[in-house]
């Protein structure tokens, strides 16, 4: 089979290996990084000061169990740091971004509900609501937590539908078809 051929089949066949040099597969590795660092970076303020994420924990009244608290508390950060591991090494990148979906969405929910409570509490302008809200940053102006949250969540979706193969050590866990088709 000529280069000519082997190129068509490749640009046809589903799960096909990543075509080397396309600008869109610098651009999913340089995003994964980019949502790798910033999980990583993350999870390490949260852990260096475990009694302060425990405090801007309890402001969001997840649970009343004192014990399922700490538990939560003390797990998101390594968790955190684990999945930004992943997101850098390229291991299980899906998975790694599937699972920073699922911290990303409820954070953001349950930020955009206490900025709603505290901007009807003091009569504020949403935009100029300002708290601690337990992501690492200290203090931060709500509007611009969640259009940040809300890249990073896109960024983890775009990861998740397939992209950021490149430089990857394995981007899946199981494989499909052929052999190094993953």
């Amino acid at each position: 089979m000529d280069l000519q051929q082997q190129t068509k089949i490749e640009a046809i066949a589903p799960g096909s290996p990543v075509k080397r040099g396309c600008a869109s597969d610098w651009v999913a590795v340089a995003g994964r990084w980019v949502l790798g660092l910033v999980f990583i970076y993350m999870g390490v303020s949260k852990a260096l000061e475990p009694d302060e994420f425990l405090k801007l924990v309890r402001q969001y009244e997840l649970v009343s169990n004192f014990y399922l608290l700490n538990i939560l508390a003390a797990a998101l950060p390594w968790f955190e740091i684990f999945c930004g591991l992943l997101l850098l090494t390229g291991v299980a990148v899906r998975g790694a971004a599937l699972v920073s979906l699922g911290m990303l969405v409820p954070f953001s929910l349950l930020v955009l509900k206490r900025a709603l409570e505290v901007a009807s509490a003091k009569g504020l302008p949403f935009c100029v609501v300002k708290f601690d809200c337990g992501c690492g940053n200290g203090e931060v102006l709500i509007c611009s937590k969640l259009v940040e949250n809300l890249a990073l969540i896109l960024l983890s979706a775009w990861l998740l539908l397939g992209n950021g193969r490149r430089l990857a050590l394995r981007f899946s866990l199981f494989e499909r078809g052929q052999a190094g088709n993953y």
